[in-house]
């Protein structure tokens, strides 16, 4: 019985041979000797799991020569004479042997650099517009049903050949996702909780039949390409690398069905703020008719299909001064639509209960499909819990019951969460006829927690002489883990 890895190796050796269309009988001559020195370490294996030692007889050269097919999945033994058990044994098995699909693997990574690099931009966040500048290398990866992963590679960022009728194309076969890379005061690279955007990307991949890839070694993939780009991160609070990995599908057939080939690859964008304000406050459109997600669907997939259909809603808003969209799905009952996320965002509610020493109460949706599991969000309600003073729920919200709030003067804070935009405070929620529900902000209160010192912010229960801005708090306690302030095991080192 052959064991796993040497039935990997041949799987490999065979795959190697269909890419570059080689033929293994240039490795024999026809008298039946191989050529030890031309041969290679997998011929060599090869020949010794027939029980020869290295010597190749004229039947090991008839397997060499006309029995292993590497255009085909299988081995075929059609037409061996089979001189004693063993090797009739080794054929048997031959005949059931497939290639094993290769996995991405960081020892694989090959690394080209461009000649021609750019100029790095300057730090501006009113000018470094969010995603419009990119690196100079791309990591990739291609993948075909049966075959497996290429070698990862780390090129010169450039275009990529798709043929027109790839599935991407016409059905959306793509998924992606968002993480940063920050540059601490110690000039060290870090990545913040990025197990989750690579667990995420997997469930992602696999809604869409997208490949199943090995998540660990993706990852050391990634960390190397940000190495080699380190003067691409930006050393400055706010501003950080933005990476975004994809996958898409590429196989060329016009008809829904799994895919059969995929593309997946990583470009790095150099990013301020997501919005150039900073911690300033913004406006949301309501949106009541148009929706991002519904129930069954895939609105906690991170997907490009979940994306397009919100750019008419938030373009609807701009002309209302809205920056971003809340969604409220209607669902046929009269107390005004369950509330969901926004464009790019994961929402909060801060709100005092009834009653004349009401709590406080955090209030986020649940993780029910119909909204994205954000990193910052699953952050958030680790800290705002960490924090004490307060209940933190997710649980289902009505926009009535916002309505509600506000209007008793009960809705304290609202702000949208995302690795993007971090903490977006929001002042005000603007519906379809033009009126508005506000929502406080204490700016000076924000501005008093971002100038705290590294550590303060996550401590729990102080004293309540500060004055109060759950978004500013939340804030700090972020920046102090991203940029390396404190120690976190939410901080995992790029650098070696």
């Amino acid at each position: 019985m052959l064991t796993r890895s040497a039935r990997r190796l041949l799987g490999r050796t065979c795959s190697i041979a269909k890419y570059q269309n080689e033929d293994f009988s240039k490795f024999v001559d026809n008298s039946g000797a191989h050529h030890s020195h031309r041969k290679g370490p997998a011929l060599t294996e090869l020949c010794k799991f027939t029980g020869l030692d290295g010597e190749c007889s004229g039947f090991q050269n008839d397997i060499l020569k006309r029995g292993i097919s590497c255009g085909h999945r299988v081995f075929s033994t059609t037409g061996f004479r089979v001189l004693d058990p063993l090797q009739q044994g080794m054929s048997e098995m031959m005949a059931d042997l497939a290639p094993l699909p290769s996995d991405i693997r960081y020892e694989d990574l090959v690394i080209t650099r461009s000649k021609h690099l750019q100029v790095k931009p300057k730090l501006d966040a009113t000018t470094l517009k969010f995603g419009a500048v990119y690196s100079d290398h791309m990591l990739q990866a291609s993948w075909k049903d049966g075959l497996g992963w290429t070698a990862p590679s780390i090129d010169p960022l450039g275009p990529i050949s798709l043929h027109p009728c790839a599935q991407v194309l016409h059905y959306a076969v793509e998924c992606f996702e968002g993480m940063k890379c920050y540059k601490g005061k110690d000039g060290r690279l870090r990545l913040f909780r990025p197990d989750m955007n690579m667990d995420r990307l997997a469930r992602s991949a696999a809604r869409l039949t997208l490949p199943h890839f090995d998540k660990v070694e993706l990852l050391e993939c990634i960390k190397e390409l940000l190495r080699v780009e380190r003067d691409w991160v930006p050393d400055k609070e706010g501003f950080s690398v933005y990476i975004r990995p994809t996958m898409i599908g590429t196989h060329p057939f016009l008809g829904v069905g799994p895919t059969r080939e995929a593309l997946l690859f990583v470009v790095l964008s150099p990013v301020g703020p997501y919005f150039p304000s900073g911690l300033k406050p913004i406006k949301l459109y309501v949106e009541t008719q148009n929706v991002r997600a519904f129930p069954g669907g895939v609105g906690d997939k991170k997907i490009g299909g979940n994306y397009a259909p919100t750019i008419l809603p938030q373009l609807n808003g701009s002309h209302l001064g809205c920056s971003q969209v809340l969604f409220v799905l209607q669902d046929g009952n009269s107390t005004g639509g369950l509330v969901g996320e926004s464009g790019s965002m994961n929402m909060f509610f801060l709100i005092r209960q009834e009653g004349k020493d009401g709590d406080l109460e955090l209030v986020t949706p649940p993780l029910d499909g119909l909204i994205l599991p954000g990193v910052t969000r699953d952050t958030v309600l680790t800290l705002a819990r960490g924090f004490g003073g307060m209940k933190v729920s997710e649980r289902p919200l009505r926009f009535d019951e916002l309505e509600r709030a506000a209007e008793t003067g009960r809705l304290l804070e609202v702000f949208g969460t995302g690795t993007a935009c971090m903490i977006q405070p929001v002042m005000g929620l603007v519906k379809k006829d033009h009126t508005e529900i506000a929502i406080p902000f204490n700016e000076e209160a924000a501005k008093y927690w971002l100038a705290k010192p590294p550590g303060i912010a996550a401590l729990p229960d102080l004293s309540g002489g500060e004055p109060f801005s759950l978004c500013g708090r939340l804030s700090r306690a972020l920046l102090d883990v991203q940029y390396g302030y404190i120690d976190s095991q939410w901080s995992i080192m790029v650098d070696p």
